[in-house]
């Protein structure tokens, strides 16, 4: 016969389902997932932007919390759309690219170069953190911006794909809230 003592520790069954079920609210692990090694190795994700000077986002990526930021610049470079100008040809490249210490790597630096694009990476134990600000906030601003999407807030899609067709709807939203508001001012 069952004491007190053993119900105190014994779990609660609210219905005909199994003894023990996943919590609903909990992240799911998927695609472009790793533990986070800034968060108890919870399984997570970090997004990856590519703003243009004023802040509007030209590309992003998603990848696991795991993965070095550097494996992510290639991809976001690549992705770069060729701009229209009022003049000339279109730009095919970024005339600089900044970016902060996360991303730095020898290999990375050269292959930037050689690409034709000026490199502005603070590098670890050489550039302070202070002088790299002035163009960071920009991103910071962007990420802040993107914040406000709750779906991007916690991520809860399984897919990576779905995880990253999130995120570009709410830069697409971000460029159109931000070109639409200096249309208005026009």
């Amino acid at each position: 016969m069952p004491s007190w003592t053993n119900w105190a520790g014994a779990r609660c069954r609210t219905g005909a389902g199994p003894a023990w079920t996943p919590n609903p609210c909990e992240p799911r692990e998927g695609e472009h997932t790793g533990p986070n090694p800034t968060d108890r190795a919870k399984p997570g994700s970090k997004p990856h932007l590519l703003i243009e000077a004023t802040g509007l986002p030209l590309t992003c990526g998603v990848s696991a919390a795991n993965v070095h930021d550097t494996h992510a610049l290639r991809p976001l470079v690549r992705a770069v759309p060729a701009v229209r100008s009022r003049r000339g040809p279109r730009r095919l490249k970024p005339a600089k690219l900044h970016a902060d210490k996360a991303y730095h790597s020898a290999a990375e630096r050269a292959w930037i170069a050689d690409r034709g694009i000026g490199v502005r990476i603070a590098r670890p134990g050489v550039d302070s953190s202070e002088r790299s600000g002035r163009h960071r906030y920009k991103v910071e601003r962007t990420i802040a911006w993107l914040g406000g999407f709750r779906r991007l807030a916690q991520r809860w899609e399984r897919k990576g794909s779905n995880f990253l067709a999130m995120l570009s709807i709410a830069c697409i939203l971000t460029c159109y809230r931000r070109l639409a508001k200096h249309s208005r001012d026009f």
